[in-house]
C-alpha cells in the first residue's frame, strides 16, 4: 500500500490590504481559500491553473516559507505548522523547493560549489572534505562537470543554472520537493531536458513532487495526478490520464481546450471569455461562474464542494454529476 507522505487540510492564506495614514485594513486577498490534497510517496501531484490562481502561494505554505492564516499541513504525520524553530529546521532537510527563475534564485556573488554546499553548511552536515565530495557528486548527478563548480552563475546558461538549483535542492537528501514551475522560464529546447532530469531523479532517489505548472502539455507527461486550482480553490483532482480524457469541471475543459495544437490549418479552439476575477473581491458562489458557459442560477449563489465522481476523481461543480 502506498504511503501518504503529505496531507494538506483546509489550507487558507488571506493577505490583508491596508490603506490610509493609519494603515487600516480595507480588505483581504484570498490567495488560498480552503485547499486540501494529499501527496503519496514517490508520486508527482501537479498543481495547475492560470496565473494568480494561488499555486505558488500554496507550495510555499506547504513548506512554511509563508505562514498560513489557518489550516493543517502534515508531513510524515507531523504537523508542520505546529513545529517550533529547531524541530522545523530538522524537518526542512526532508522538504525542499526548486524555484521558477534559476537566475534570481542563485546568489550571483557565490561560486557554484558554495551555492550547492550551502545547505550542508547550514545544517552542519559532514566536514569540509566530505562536503566537497558530496558537492561534486551532486553536480555529476544533475549532469554538470564538477570542475565547473569554481564558476559563478552568470557564466552558465539558463538550463545549467536550473541544474545547479536542482543540485542545491537535493543536497540534504529530501523526500519531498516543491517544483515551482521549474521549466517555464527556460527555452523550449531545454525544457524537455530538465523535465527528463527531474523524472529520472525521482525514480533514482524515490522523490515525491508537488509540481506547480500552467502548461498542461508538460503535466500530461510528468504527473501521476493533477489538481486544478482556480482563484484559491481546487476545482478538480484526478489521475492524469482520466483528467485529460474525461474533464469534469468547465474550467478544466477550458484549460485543456486552450492547449495549442501544431496543426497549421486547424481552426483555433475557443478560449475562456472574460478576465479572471480579483482574489480581493471574488464573486459569490462558484468563482468561475462569470466566465462559465454552462453556469446556472445555483452556481451564482452556492459555492460547490469537491465531490467524488469516480475512483480518485473529484470535482467542485454543481453540474459535474450530470455533465
Amino acid at each position: 500500500m502506498t504511503e501518504t507522505l503529505l496531507e494538506v487540510r483546509n489550507l487558507v492564506k488571506h493577505f490583508p490590504v491596508r490603506r490610509g495614514w493609519f494603515k487600516k485594513e480595507v480588505g483581504r486577498v484570498r490567495a488560498v481559500d480552503g485547499v486540501s490534497f494529499d501527496v503519496n510517496e514517490g508520486e508527482t501531484l501537479a498543481l495547475v491553473g492560470e496565473s494568480g490562481s494561488g499555486k505558488t502561494t500554496t507550495g510555499r505554505l506547504v513548506l512554511r516559507l509563508i505562514e498560513p492564516t489557518s489550516g493543517e499541513v502534515l508531513f510524515e504525520g507531523q504537523n508542520v505548522l505546529a513545529l517550533r524553530r529547531e524541530p522545523l529546521r530538522k524537518l526542512r532537510r526532508k522538504m525542499q523547493i526548486i524555484f521558477q527563475d534559476p537566475q534570481s534564485s542563485l546568489n550571483p556573488r557565490m561560486r557554484v560549489n558554495t551555492i550547492v554546499s550551502e545547505p550542508l553548511v547550514i545544517h552542519r552536515v559532514a566536514d569540509r572534505k566530505e562536503r566537497d565530495e558530496q558537492t561534486a557528486d551532486l553536480l555529476r548527478l544533475v549532469g554538470l562537470d564538477p570542475s565547473l563548480g569554481t564558476r559563478y552563475p552568470h557564466e552558465f546558461s539558463g538550463g545549467q543554472r536550473q541544474r545547479i538549483g536542482i543540485a542545491r535542492a537535493l543536497a540534504l537528501h529530501p523526500r519531498f520537493i516543491v517544483a515551482d514551475e521549474p521549466i517555464s522560464s527556460l527555452d523550449v529546447s531545454i525544457q524537455a531536458q530538465i523535465l527528463n532530469l527531474l523524472m529520472d531523479l525521482q525514480e533514482k532517489l524515490h522523490l515525491s513532487y508537488l509540481f506547480i505548472a500552467h502548461d498542461l502539455r508538460i503535466v500530461e507527461h510528468a504527473a501521476d495526478r493533477v489538481a486544478v486550482m482556480h482563484l484559491g480553490r481546487l476545482v478538480e483532482v484526478a489521475p492524469t490520464a482520466d483528467l485529460f480524457k474525461n474533464p469534469a469541471h468547465p474550467y478544466t475543459r477550458a484549460l485543456l481546450e486552450s492547449i495549442p495544437e501544431p496543426v497549421p490549418d486547424k481552426k483555433p479552439r475557443p478560449v475562456i471569455q472574460g478576465e479572471q476575477p480579483s482574489p480581493l473581491n471574488p464573486p459569490p458562489g462558484c468563482h468561475f461562474h462569470p466566465r462559465c458557459p454552462v453556469a446556472v442560477n445555483r452556481c451564482r449563489s452556492e459555492s460547490p464542494v469537491l465531490i467524488d465522481l469516480a475512483r480518485g476523481h473529484s470535482a467542485a461543480c454543481h453540474l459535474a454529476s450530470t455533465s
